[in-house]
């Protein structure tokens, strides 16, 4: 499973950014082969594949892949649609796993391709979208893949390498994301002069047919806006694919018990056209509350309240008693005076 982990994790990294300049090598050394676009009509040294097309409209492309190695080279070769991961990178699924988007148009020329050690073969491959395909984005990707048992871990491995397709059917365009869900919780602290913290927990969802990441700020305050504290920078989501959702779980330090906290999100949705310019779209507010009592300060309160009660009291009563003694001390002087009178 660690073969087969590093191997998503290699190809999430070059479907998601870039090729590498250097060949990708198996862990045992023995295998090594690249991946690139091919030059043609759609441009030369590209990090990806990226159309836009009409419904019903077909195109032409093609993969070029490198043996590195020094043994003849069997893959297989197929699409597949594509899925933001828990980490946020770009995955594609297996082979075995129904696609319904690139999976399903992207056709490659061949099955499998054998190289020979040091050469490189062209692979084409055809973008064939239904009549019927509703406008929007869809993001997956073409794979070369190698399965080898492991005779040490005693399973199949599978390392798969392969650049991503990112197509825009044409049509009405519709992004949108939407933020639900939105809890926010507040953790106090002992020190009576202290502040807590709190952490809000919301999901970002997109509910478009665009590609859309997005840009966020999160503040804290107390009953009109008082003691207000800033989260600070927020990491962006990843690129979310239509009907995709993100967790978020966001900290903000220092946050004062002001009895009521209202925490204040807002999103701003981010939109890459095909020239990989980012829009930013209307954003998003969204709010929760939770309660921050501060229970440390109102026990010093009530001990403050108790003393001065009691140093009342104290004080009330020794006046009372001095009262009493200086009402018996002439008391008794009277009768005194009268005892001597008669």
């Amino acid at each position: 499973m660690r073969l087969f982990r590093t191997a998503l994790a290699l190809f999430s990294a070059c479907a998601i950014v870039a090729l590498p300049a250097a060949p990708a090598l198996a862990d045992d050394g023995d295998v090594a082969w690249t991946v690139r676009t091919d030059t043609n009509t759609f441009g030369a040294d590209r990090s990806s594949y990226t159309y836009s097309i009409n419904p019903g409209a077909r195109l032409d492309d093609g993969l070029l892949v490198a043996n590195r190695g020094k043994d003849p080279l069997t893959l297989t070769v197929y699409a597949a649609d594509g899925y933001t991961t828990d980490t946020g990178r770009l995955d594609l699924l297996a082979k075995g796993k129904k696609s319904i988007g690139i999976g399903a148009w992207v056709h490659a020329g061949r099955d499998s391709v054998t190289i020979e050690p040091g050469k490189s073969a062209r692979i084409p491959f055809s973008v064939s979208v239904p009549g019927n395909a509703p406008p929007g984005d869809y993001v997956g990707g073409i794979l070369t893949s190698l399965t080898q048992a492991s005779t040490a871990e005693g399973i199949n491995v599978d390392r798969r390498l392969g650049i991503r397709i990112k197509l825009r059917v044409s049509g009405a365009l519709k992004p949108n994301l939407t933020v639900e869900d939105v809890k926010m919780d507040y953790s106090g602290t002992f020190n009576p002069f202290g502040s807590g913290d709190a952490t809000i927990r919301y999901t970002l969802h997109n509910t478009g047919n665009a590609v859309l990441s997005a840009k966020q700020t999160m503040s804290v305050a107390g009953p009109f806006g008082w003691l207000s504290s800033d989260a600070g920078d927020i990491a962006g989501s990843p690129e979310l694919l239509p009907g995709e959702s993100w967790q978020m779980s966001v900290p903000v330090k220092s946050v004062a018990p002001a009895f009521r906290l209202a925490a204040t999100t807002v999103v701003m949705p981010l939109l890459t056209d095909a020239s990989g310019a980012t829009t930013s779209l209307d954003p998003v507010l969204a709010t929760a509350d939770a309660w921050a009592l501060p229970w440390t300060q109102l026990a010093l309160l009530v001990v403050l309240v108790a003393l001065v009660v009691g140093w009342f009291v104290l004080m009330r009563g020794r006046k009372s008693r001095r009262k009493e003694r200086e009402d018996a001390r002439v008391r008794e002087a009277v009768e005194a005076a009268l005892r001597n009178a008669g």
